[in-house]
């Protein structure tokens, strides 16, 4: 008979108080959701104690290998990932639930989770080329992907993932070599800023009223000869 084990539970300490207990399922999805932060103290059945951003940083107990091939594919980078939105029709990824596997390989970005199916859970995963990242775009730990879409003239796909820490953020980001920023992230950095504006009419303003003052100066001192 095959005894199953069950995952390590934590409180999340708040002040004085406790509350939970939860799993690292619900501990990431709490996380996801940012109703957790990353700095919030967890207690463990056994009084240790650790931060949310350290428990999501180790690796899962049970790692996803949904669909996994034969053939072996060199990994280059591993990530602990959330999907946070996806906009638009292009690559068919599924609408993952809590925690998923980012992982870098030869030319693909592959993620792998738990999506719903029917009325239960399935895992699955979804392979992504990487020259199909556009543009790329860092915000904090989140991480925005517009996709080049399978029909041409079609609008880009956007996927969001929240990855936790920006450290990782930017981590994965860089294996996009083909990726540009966000146009519209540059044309924001480009716009002067409204206090900057209002600043710029403030001396605008005050430049003209010396040279009226100036002006009249001159005026007075040219009827002063005249007399």
């Amino acid at each position: 008979m095959t005894q199953t084990v069950s995952q390590p539970i934590y409180h999340v300490a708040l002040g004085d108080r406790k509350v939970g207990p939860y799993d690292r399922r619900t501990i990431v999805g709490m996380r996801i959701k940012q109703t957790l932060a990353s700095d919030h103290v967890l207690i463990g059945a056994d009084g240790a104690r650790l931060t949310v951003g350290e428990l999501i940083g180790q690796r899962p107990a049970k790692p996803f290998n949904a669909d996994r091939s034969g053939s072996f594919s060199l990994v280059h980078a591993m990530f602990t990932a959330g999907v946070l939105e996806i906009v638009g029709v292009g690559a068919p990824i599924p609408r993952f639930k809590g925690e998923i596997e980012a992982r870098v390989q030869a030319d693909v970005l592959r993620l792998a989770g738990r999506f719903r199916h029917g009325l239960g859970w399935k895992e699955g995963r979804v392979k992504i080329p990487l020259k199909d990242v556009v543009h790329a775009r860092i915000s904090g730990s989140k991480v925005d992907l517009w996709l080049r879409p399978a029909q041409h003239g079609a609008q880009l796909q956007r996927l969001s993932l929240e990855l936790f820490t920006h450290e990782a953020a930017g981590e994965l980001v860089d294996w996009f070599h083909d990726a540009t920023p966000w146009p519209e992230s540059e044309a924001a950095a480009a716009a002067p800023k409204r206090g900057d504006k209002v600043l710029w009419l403030v001396g605008a303003g005050l430049a003209g009223a010396v040279t009226v003052i100036m002006v009249l100066v001159a005026v007075a001192a040219l009827q002063g000869r005249a007399h």
